[in-house]
């Protein structure tokens, strides 16, 4: 699966862009190809094959991102451990240069895009409200950095710590990034950093998809952060968005 550029509306503006990958092992080792046009239907070889797409990320082998910005450099995990890489453009090679990609298990930032904060699931409202003013946990007030690139985010919280989100609200309940090509990949590197990714009420890497660009709300980064995020969820007496959460966890649409 693959999300060839992150952050395209960003291009012209100069700000980080990336590439978002996932692997999965295919379920039959004959060759599996769909046509460019599947509104004309697909034979019965190639439903199959599209179903051996839609898997759950804790079926992915592999998952990475390459980050474009003032360096290049490519996030990887085989599911042992994240390492990075960085383009040393005189010999045309990606060097290691982060062996091992640990996320820290508290961080002070929160990094999502705020202007809709007054849409968003009174959990996750009140979450964000707690951690910036400094009554959460570590009773120390969070700082906002948000880049509006997914690929550039994540990877200065899988660096610094913290948490990201692009959560549900009620214009988009079922939030805007994509499950396959965004949401699973990124989810299976954080967590194979240490770090969790959640929906609200669920692990986004037990999601099975029910389409190629299934959306589904994210919230990942530091493992203490993240599980104080999920606290505010649980808590919640608001049925709709468990039943929400249920339903994407049952493979059906929301």
């Amino acid at each position: 699966v693959f999300d060839p550029l992150d952050g395209s509306s960003n291009v012209d503006a100069g700000i980080p862009v990336g590439t978002i990958f996932g692997v999965f092992e295919e379920p039959s080792p004959a060759e599996c190809e769909l046509p460019a046009d599947l509104s004309k239907g697909l034979s019965d070889e190639q439903q199959r094959c599209l179903a051996g797409t839609l898997q759950p990320g804790k079926s992915l082998v592999a998952a990475g991102y390459v980050l474009y910005s003032a360096s290049t450099e490519l996030v990887l995990t085989f599911g042992q451990g994240v390492v990075g890489f960085t383009l040393d453009t005189s010999i045309g090679e990606f060097v290691m240069t982060r062996p091992s990609i640990q996320i820290p298990p508290r961080g002070k930032i929160y990094s999502a895009n705020t202007g809709n904060i007054g849409e968003w699931d009174q959990p996750m409202r009140e979450y964000i409200e707690t951690i910036r003013a400094g009554k959460g946990q570590t009773e120390t007030p969070y700082s906002l950095r948000y880049i509006g690139s997914m690929v550039g985010d994540i990877h200065r919280t899988l660096l610094y710590g913290g948490i990201f989100a692009y959560p549900a609200d009620n214009k988009n309940q079922d939030g805007k990034l994509r499950l396959l090509y965004e949401g699973a990949p990124m989810s299976f590197i954080m967590e194979q950093a240490g770090g969790k990714a959640i929906t609200g009420h669920s692990r986004v890497l037990d999601i099975p998809p029910v389409g190629v660009h299934q959306r589904v709300p994210v919230i990942l980064g530091s493992a203490e952060d993240v599980e104080e995020c999920k606290k505010f969820f649980d808590e919640s007496n608001d049925p709709a968005l468990k039943a929400r959460c249920e339903k994407r966890l049952q493979g059906l649409a929301a």
